[in-house]
């Protein structure tokens, strides 16, 4: 079900038929569904020209923006390819429908089962990222959720072209469109509106910059899954391996700067830092170096270099600028990220367990790494098939939101007439 423009009228009759295609899509078997999502795949390779095509449009209209905004907007296709491969991956994960967690029987012979069920309806609202649309629906359709996508005007042709793909597939297979909800106008009013409907919406999901969370946590009335800001950090240890290090951190910031799991700061024990600092900064040729004054004092003969502020260590820049720290003990490291992080990612570089140990065990993040890039924390990369968002809140979902995280465990009771006494 597509909508450009809502009214009043459309809004309601939306929202009526959105909660019962929740209920529909609740008894669709995992045969239809693995089925819908291939065809799905398939469409979107066979029509990558009208989706590149309308990338382009949007491409066009966002010249101005920043870097990592354009990269983030920018399909081609590799990315079309990834998009499909995580379609087929998820395919190929069980259905977390119906799953029993677990059981017991109690002594009067009432037999208890947890049981996985969807949540419900989603409501999604997204920004520059037209992959989310397709990666968004996927997730929320295996897992039995219908779902309503709200896209930014940045990405609007981008998405209504995957849109229609969606809703010619679910049609050719006779099942009702209304099992999503794809949302082309951005009148603000409206989703307002929609974060009030607490008898309908199920759970929101909010992805995109600082202005789109606060704006949904303030206003909403619905339960809310955050995809709060990465501001990552990694912490080099003074025993660490320096090409391990130089490896780790390259990829962190570089492989891809404008997403959530990038670093942003890195944290050098003093005792490595004058070792490490020169090659990095070598090794690095487009990244601005933004560094504390030990740091700098280092790397004083050297080009882009700028000074930190206090502002530095609190910003997430999605861009080749890399924030540079240098600490005297792991405790400096652990109290610069406690004050300063997100608790998206973080990463020690280190040879002794025990320290690593003492960091994972202290450091409050969604994810935690021991000798490996911050750029893990993707729901595709960890066999989740994608995600719909990385979650930093501990309620109800915690890390990459996949299939598993899009259901709440209910009890089921099979009795053969027991009463409480």
């Amino acid at each position: 079900m597509i909508t450009k423009t809502l009214s009043k009228l459309n809004f309601q009759q939306g929202l009526s038929k959105i909660k019962s295609g929740a209920e529909v899509l609740r008894n669709i078997q995992s045969e239809t569904k693995n089925l819908v999502l291939t065809q799905i795949a398939d469409e979107i390779w066979s029509q990558r020209d009208k989706i590149l095509s309308a990338n382009h449009k949007d491409l066009k209209l966002a010249k101005g923006h920043p870097a990592a905004f354009i990269d983030r907007l920018t399909l081609n296709t590799r990315r079309l390819e990834t998009m499909i491969e995580s379609l087929r991956e998820i395919v190929k994960l069980s259905d977390p429908v119906g799953e029993v967690v677990e059981t017991k029987t109690l002594s009067n012979g009432l037999k208890l089962s947890r049981v996985r069920a969807p949540l419900g309806v989603l409501f999604m609202i997204f920004e520059s990222r037209p992959n989310v649309a397709l990666e968004a629906f996927s997730i929320a359709f295996k897992s039995g959720n219908a779902i309503i996508l709200k896209g930014g005007r940045e990405s609007k042709n981008t998405v209504e072209a995957i849109f229609k793909i969606i809703d010619t597939v679910l049609s050719r297979n006779g099942l009702p469109t209304h099992l999503f909800w794809g949302l082309s106008d951005f009148d603000r009013k409206w989703v307002l509106k929609f974060l009030k409907e607490k008898n309908t919406l199920d759970v929101v999901i909010p992805r995109g910059g600082d202005a789109l969370i606060d704006f949904v946590v303030k206003n909403s009335l619905i339960p809310i899954i955050k995809n709060d800001r990465g501001l990552c950090h990694i912490y080099v240890h003074e025993d660490a391996d320096i090409e391990m290090a130089l490896k780790i951190i390259i990829n962190a910031k570089t492989q891809r700067p404008g997403v959530c799991n990038a670093v942003e700061t890195i944290l050098i024990h003093n005792q490595i830092a004058s070792k490490l600092l020169p090659q990095l900064h070598q090794m690095m040729p487009g990244v601005q170096f933004v560094c504390d004054s030990k740091a700098k004092a280092m790397l004083k003969d050297f080009d882009r270099i700028l000074p930190a502020t206090k502002k530095s260590w609190d910003t997430e820049y999605l861009d080749l600028f890399l924030n540079v720290c240098v600490v005297e003990t792991l405790k400096a490291a652990v109290d610069h990220i406690r004050k300063h992080g997100s608790r998206h990612s973080e990463s020690i570089i280190a040879r002794d367990q025990s320290v690593a140990t003492e960091f994972i065990s202290i450091v409050d993040a969604a994810a935690v790494y021991w000798n490996a890039s911050t750029r893990f924390t993707d729901g595709f990369e960890m066999g989740l098939g994608g995600e719909i968002g990385i979650s930093t809140q501990k309620l109800h979902v915690r890390g990459p939101v996949g299939l598993k995280e899009l259901t709440s465990c209910r009890w089921v009771g099979v009795g053969n007439g027991q009463v409480r006494v």
